[in-house]
């Protein structure tokens, strides 16, 4: 036992010393041969120090221009996404439309009926909707319903001033009207026009206007295209629609609704309302429009009256001519200079009989600037023909 134990104090005695001569030799390989001068003053060493200096100023050098190619890729994707999120987002979309986007504002005179079946003037009547300028000349598109019956139109701008605007055409049937601002004034802004055919479910949908009045001019609000190639009823004609779930409400009409590339894609014409309806509005396809700028850009051929039409139910109800009861007569207007007089009954023109203001229309439509039509009326129970001079 004391062989054994003297052995065992041996090994641990050697192990020990092992150890420590281990970590002596250790430290004098990392922490003083390469602090001394007689390793640092061997050609290996030196060498070795500048292999590695070349390699540590290349590793910079790398790095460095790794670190400026991430910051400019970073900068470029940094761009490119503010860009892209710009471009999609809400606000970018309205700068690069807003400054074309109007307000129409018209007057017009109202009719009643008196107690023996007589259409007279009533007071002035103001409307306001909204219209989006096409053209660098001046051109507003907006709605028929917006400019119906208008005897004095005004287009309000951006900036919220407001000027001279006269009716060049429309379509009633389609629903849509071009406005020409007639005042010397720098054009603020023009829309552009996109594609509505090529328009998806579900995609960003944002409408400019002045719902409800002058004071909300220029009203943004947003949403996404619900439903395309609705067929909705208004007022008697159905019309292929573009359904969005974006807030449309009275005033709006006329406005643009646009996509996400700030392109005008429908016109605003319409909303279902009622208890528990919501997100339901409407508008014209642009495309539908398209085909028919030019000539909704060709003037109209004026008579310049404001009529109703008569009946076979309001002749027999109020013992009238069949026609066109004329409630007012523009001053300077084709009609005053032919004599025609507000209380005249239109029953033919061109010796063709006629029952509402569409006749008429439809008659005048053949006709061309300068052609003279017979127009004949029924004044005060007798019958006149008189020559009105298309302007």
């Amino acid at each position: 036992m004391g062989l054994k134990k003297k052995i065992a104090s041996y090994i641990a005695v050697g192990l020990v010393c092992s150890t420590i001569g281990g970590g002596a030799a250790a430290f004098g390989t990392l922490y003083v041969l390469p602090n001394s001068t007689l390793l640092q003053n061997t050609p290996l060493y030196k060498s070795i120090e500048s292999s590695m200096q070349n390699s540590l100023k290349s590793n910079a050098q790398n790095n460095l221009q790794n670190s400026s190619e991430t910051k400019n890729t970073g900068s470029s994707v940094s761009l490119t996404t503010v860009s892209a999120t710009t471009n999609s987002g809400v606000s970018s979309i309205v700068k690069k439309v807003a400054s074309a986007v109007v307000g129409v504002a018209t007057k017009s005179i109202s009719t009643v009926q008196n107690q023996f079946g007589r259409y007279t003037q009533g007071q002035e009547v103001e409307g306001i909707g909204s219209g989006v300028i096409f053209s660098k000349e001046g051109y507003v598109l907006t709605n028929y319903h917006v400019i119906e019956g208008a005897q004095q139109v005004k287009v309000i701008l951006s900036s919220g001033k407001e000027v001279n605007a006269k009716v060049v055409n429309y379509d009633a049937n389609m629903d849509v009207a071009v406005v020409k601002i007639t005042d010397n004034v720098e054009i603020p802004g023009v829309a552009e026009f996109g594609d509505s055919d090529s328009l998806e479910v579900g995609e960003l949908a944002v409408a400019i206007g002045n719902p409800l009045g002058k004071e909300f001019l220029g009203s943004v609000t947003t949403g996404v295209i619900s439903a395309l190639n609705r067929e909705v009823e208004i007022e008697n004609k159905t019309l292929t629609l573009i359904q969005t779930d974006a807030a449309i409400n009275p005033g709006n009409s006329g406005g643009p609704l646009v996509n996400s590339n700030g392109q005008v894609i429908g016109i605003n014409t319409a909303k279902l309302g009622g208890n528990g309806v919501e997100g339901l509005g409407f508008a014209i396809p642009i495309n539908s429009i398209k085909p028919k700028i030019e000539s909704l850009l060709k003037p109209i051929l004026k008579i310049g009256i404001s009529g109703t039409d008569i009946d076979e139910q309001l002749s027999k109800q109020y013992n009238l001519s069949v026609g066109v009861y004329i409630q007012d007569v523009q001053a300077a207007s084709p009609a005053q200079k032919a004599g025609l007089k507000d209380g005249d009954i239109i029953v033919k023109i061109d010796g063709q009989k006629i029952s509402s203001v569409d006749d008429i229309n439809a008659i005048k439509s053949k006709h061309n600037e300068g052609d003279i039509i017979k127009i004949e009326v029924i004044r005060d129970g007798e019958n006149k023909i008189l020559d009105l001079k298309l302007e």
